[in-house]
């Protein structure tokens, strides 16, 4: 946990600046595909993904270090052949996991966040979900563990593998010639991540474009075909967490309205989509059929708005920051109360982002409960010995964000008046 905390510390400010990059090279070609909103969104994704992660809010239902120590006919040592065994072997586990992500109902639950962005850039690749809590798919690891690769190659190679999936989130990089055919590139990802029934449900591969090739599932970028992005039965949120039980939310009342026992079971197992039969008149859901003809949600946005929204995710990253820098002096205890405060201060902020006239309720429930957490231990996680008044710092920016939050909800969000807009 202390371990990846670190790794994460390295990590964040490397992809923060390749969004910034993105962001300025938007502007210099005048083509803009990372709007603010969605940015923070997306971000604030990341984040609360993270948070989960440090806080090892799951578990898994075969590990594989028993794997490795009840089923190895070999032993490999830590070597540059066992890595090179664990990123193939991690990177076919990959391609399943997110190939069964698309086409089952109840693992798309985990997976929509990541494809909830109608944009296409490298913020929306830390859209990750916070919904899974049950990993069932180490047993794809199981050629690795028959060949005896240790587990701490296994702990190393994940999260390598998967910071390798960031680069190829954008729609700046054209076709990269013979690498089209040995990796995933942004032209294979873009199909991916398409809506267009020519792209839907391929390029399931994460680093070796092999797999799809091998299994049926590839898809080339056609010229006359522009990839629209998004999910077909939109987000219309700001907010992660939503996005994140959206889909579950639908399951589990169409579970509830079946008339047949063997619907009510069969929906969690059906294809992605799948509805008993007459429940799209009965209980409609918003869906995108014409792909070149619907409104983006949430692209009208004051500059008041956005400026605040940038603001809060910036220090939202500070907190983050220290979070994750302080994990090893922190009990477990102060763990889940500093991720509980940060869960509800992204939930808080985006709810505002969604112009809720009620965002000001989360904001006063955060406000509450960040200052009773230094009622109960006189300061801020002991930030008061690394920063002198640390604490008055943080009750400042509590009573300020409420304040702000205050004024949106009754007087910006009430005014009739068109906002001046500000498209970035």
């Amino acid at each position: 946990m202390e371990n990846y905390g670190k790794i994460l510390l390295i990590a964040m400010p490397c992809f923060l600046l390749l969004i910034i990059i993105e962001k300025l090279y938007g502007y210099f070609k005048g083509v803009h595909y990372a709007p603010l909103m969605d940015s923070v969104s997306s971000i604030s994704s990341g984040i609360t993904n993270a948070t989960k992660d440090i806080l090892g809010i799951s578990f898994s239902i075969l590990s594989y270090e028993w794997m490795v120590s009840h089923m190895a006919v070999f032993h490999v040592q830590a070597s540059v052949l066992a890595y090179c065994i664990a990123f193939i072997v991690i990177d076919f586990q990959g391609y399943w996991t997110h190939r069964w992500s698309h086409q089952i109902n109840l693992f798309w639950n985990k997976h929509a966040i990541h494809h909830s962005s109608e944009e296409f850039n490298l913020s929306c690749a830390l859209r990750q979900s916070v919904s899974s809590f049950v990993n069932l798919f180490t047993f794809l690891l199981l050629p690795a563990a028959l060949l005896g690769v240790p587990a701490t190659v296994i702990s190393i190679t994940l999260p390598l593998h998967f910071f390798l999936q960031f680069w190829y989130h954008t729609r700046y990089i054209n076709k990269l010639g013979i690498l089209e055919k040995i990796i995933v590139t942004p032209s294979h990802h873009r199909v991916h991540h398409a809506i267009n029934p020519e792209y839907l449900d391929k390029n399931h591969s994460q680093i070796f474009i092999i797999w799809d090739k091998l299994f049926g599932t590839f898809q080339e970028e056609l010229p006359d075909v522009p990839p629209v992005f998004g999910i077909t039965r939109p987000a219309a949120t700001w907010n992660p967490i939503k996005i994140n039980f959206q889909h579950l939310g639908v399951l589990i009342r169409d579970a509830w309205h079946a008339e047949h026992f063997i619907d009510k079971l069969k929906i969690w197992f059906m294809p992605t989509g799948w509805r008993p039969e007459g429940f799209d008149e009965k209980y409609p859901l918003r869906k995108i059929d014409a792909v070149y003809d619907f409104q983006k949600y949430g692209t009208e946005n004051p500059k008041a708005l956005i400026g605040w929204s940038v603001a809060q995710l910036l220090i939202t990253l500070l907190f983050i920051t220290y979070f994750f820098d302080n994990i090893g002096a922190l009990t477990f205890t102060e763990l889940i109360l500093y991720g509980i405060f940060v869960f509800v201060t992204v939930y808080s902020y985006t709810e505002l982002m969604d112009k809720n006239q009620f965002a000001f309720v989360w904001e006063a429930i955060r406000f509450f409960y960040a200052t009773s957490l230094i009622v109960i231990h006189g300061n801020w996680f002991g930030l008061d010995e690394q920063i002198p008044n640390g604490t008055y710092i943080v009750l400042g920016y509590l009573s300020l964000s409420f304040a702000v939050s205050l004024y949106f909800s009754f007087i910006s969000f009430k005014k009739n008046l068109n906002p001046i807009t500000l498209n970035v």
